[in-house]
Parts: structure tokens; sequence; C-alpha cells
């Protein structure tokens, strides 16, 4: 079963009949099979903006740090915030990766929960710390561990491995 994929016309070639609406639809077998000029916005240190339900109804937006592993996406937060349980309402998300250099160049996922991982849990749980310190690596740089635990309690995290839905891409880098 593929991923659907919607590709955005874009002006960065000039100006077009029906620009910024979806000029073709498409699938794709996996986030690897994405055009490499999408699939760079995965892999750079670039955030994403993840967008939830929230209490309210409305849409919640944060900016937090991108990861995924094969096809997955991969949610790492702390399990004490509102968005987890958001998140757990509606296990609905998505996401928006932004050419920081170039606001016309994006991807855009939705991806629904599949599984959710303790942090604590005695089996899988050192997978969740060991992603949080993977994504660590990948946007600091510096040092081996998650260095922004919340120091007044004891924080733990909770991974959300999600399967993607669906992807829309625009622009050019």
């Amino acid at each position: 079963m593929g991923i659907k994929l919607a590709k955005f016309r874009d002006v960065s070639n000039g100006l077009q009949a029906g620009q910024f609406a979806v000029g073709d639809r498409d699938q794709v077998s996996s986030l690897d099979d994405l055009d490499p000029k999408y699939k760079m916005l995965l892999d750079k240190p670039y955030a994403c903006t993840m967008a939830v339900i929230g209490g309210d109804g409305r849409p919640n937006l944060t900016t937090m740090w991108f990861d995924y592993e094969g096809d997955k996406v991969l949610i790492n937060v702390a399990s004490h915030r509102k968005k987890t349980s958001w998140i757990r309402k509606r296990p609905q998300v998505t996401l928006l990766i932004m050419n920081p250099e170039n606001m016309y160049h994006w991807i855009s996922m939705k991806v629904s929960v599949e599984r959710e991982i303790s942090e604590d849990d005695p089996k899988e749980g050192p997978g969740v710390t060991e992603q949080l310190n993977k994504i660590w690596r990948k946007y600091i740089g510096q040092g081996d561990t998650y260095g922004l635990r919340d120091p007044s309690i004891e924080e733990r995290r909770v991974l959300f491995v999600c399967k993607v839905d669906s992807i829309a891409t625009f622009g050019q880098p």
C-alpha cells in the first residue's frame, strides 16, 4: 500500500494557470521514494511545525524537532505536556517542514499514531531515550544526551510511532 502524494504547482519556473493548486496526484511506496529535493527536508536538521487538535477543538501548532525511521514518523514528547494528551485523544497529526532558506519549499505530512511507547517501559523504554538522544545530536550537534529535560520534575518521554497517510510537496530548494 502506497503513500498518497499531492504535488502542488509552484511558481519557481514562472507563473502558470492553476498555480498553488495540486498539479499531480501520485503515490510513493516509501519515504525513500520521495524526490530528493523533498527528502532532504526530512534529513536536514529543520524543525517541523506539528498540528494537533487541542482541547478547545482548534488546531494547536508546535514547532519541534522532526525524526523518522524507515516509513514511520517518530514524535517524541514529554509525557506531562498537554499535546501528549491531545495526541492520545485524536491520534492524527499533521507536520509541516519548511526550508528555512526558502519558505516556498516545503513538505507536509498527515500521519496517524500506530503505537505509543513510554520511556518507562522496561523492554522498549531505552529505545525512547536513545531516539531522543539521536535527535538531540541531529539538531544540537554537541553532546550525546538530550540536555533539555525539565529540572523541576522527573521528566519522562513518550514516543508516538506514526504511519504516513499522505504527503503534500511544494516548491524548489
